[in-house]
């Protein structure tokens, strides 16, 4: 499954997606994931949560986080929860160009059982159809 968490710039949806996560963290009976491009929240994300900074991976691009994100599931089948805050950031294009990482997320997630959170800067209205299944 596939949830998204959207709204413009500065609206809080990290703090949102940090709450579902630590929230998710203390019932979770699986790993978890925080998937970033910084490490400003590094902190206030639970330590059971395995926190990622793509940076530190030299992830940039579409393609680049789609391999990443595989290898993330691939590691251990024993992952619950990837959140991947700010996904068009961090693949460096506009959400209405990355249908591609939905398929892919939606696949990965109906195989490997992961419930995969995102973060969307954009308003309701500006989200494109394959994202507003995800709502």
């Amino acid at each position: 499954m596939i949830k998204i968490i959207y709204g413009r710039k500065g609206t809080g949806k990290t703090k949102q997606l940090i709450d579902a996560a630590n929230s998710n963290a203390k019932a979770a009976k699986g790993l978890s994931v925080f998937i970033t491009d910084n490490k400003r929240c590094m902190y206030d994300v639970d330590r059971n949560i395995r926190f990622i900074d793509v940076a530190d991976w030299a992830i940039a691009g579409e393609d680049a986080l789609c391999g990443f994100v595989k290898g993330v599931a691939a590691c251990n089948s024993d992952h619950e929860y990837i959140y991947i805050d700010g996904v068009a950031r961090i693949a460096g294009k506009d959400i209405k160009e990355l249908a591609g990482i939905f398929y892919m997320l939606d696949k990965i997630s109906a195989e490997n059982e992961i419930t995969i959170v995102l973060t969307c800067s954009c308003a309701e209205e500006e989200l494109p159809d394959f994202v507003k299944k995800y709502v």
